[in-house]
């Protein structure tokens, strides 16, 4: 019996989910403003990135829903390793639902960050949402994300579904953007260049070929 995702419909809807996934979050993570720890700060940082902070958290909110069916159709095609694909996918949609939550706080920083004469009080509104319930949707989002990642890699090499590289590009994406930001300005550019990269390797994987390896008759 064959998965799902080798329905010719199925695939090139996953396959587009995972470009437009890749292609947002680079957006987003190209043209994102410089966020001061101050919340006042965040918010006027917010405010003078004009045009391309807005684009930036917009993305960043658009990106959300394409992630979700992208991480689906990654354990779909993870499928020979049953059990780590979807425990990677279930942390990896828990990462997008908490990402989406979080996402409408900052497009909330949009409407507040353009009232400069109130900008501390609005400032205190933002550290009051962000330090309520807001917070345990920020962890989920950050932690279900690096890990749904990381086993989705996982399940992706054990299954041999696709070629090596991809998994070992998503690891790279986690290790650069987690860790890597901390040390160079250049490593989120170049983590988005190797999520986009292994995103687009996985969709042409799901379109590029007549016949998908995926097959459901085994399973780890």
């Amino acid at each position: 019996m064959s998965t799902p995702v080798t329905q010719r419909p199925a695939r090139i809807l996953a396959a587009v989910c995972l470009v437009a996934t890749a292609l947002l979050s680079v957006v987003s993570v190209l043209l994102q403003p410089e966020f001061p720890s101050d919340s006042a700060d965040r918010l006027a940082a917010v405010a003078s990135s004009g045009t391309a902070g807005t684009i930036s958290l917009l993305a960043f909110a658009l990106t959300q829903l394409p992630y979700m069916i992208a991480a689906v159709a990654i354990a779909a095609l993870a499928a020979l390793a049953r059990r780590t694909a979807l425990v990677g996918c279930v942390l990896a949609v828990l990462g997008g639902f908490g990402h989406a939550v979080f996402s409408g706080i900052g497009l909330a920083y949009l409407g507040m960050s353009g009232d400069a004469a109130n900008r501390d009080a609005m400032g205190a509104v933002v550290e009051s949402i962000e330090a309520g319930p807001a917070v345990v949707f920020m962890a989920m989002g950050l932690i279900g994300t690096v890990l749904g990642v990381i086993l989705l890699g996982v399940a992706l090499f054990r299954s041999r579904s696709v070629p090596r590289w991809i998994p070992v590009s998503l690891w790279a994406f986690v290790v650069m953007e987690f860790v890597g930001t901390g040390f160079s300005e250049w490593a989120s550019p170049a983590a988005g260049l190797l999520y986009l990269a292994a995103f687009a390797g996985m969709a042409f994987e799901l379109v590029g070929r007549p016949e998908p390896a995926v097959r459901s008759r085994t399973m780890l």
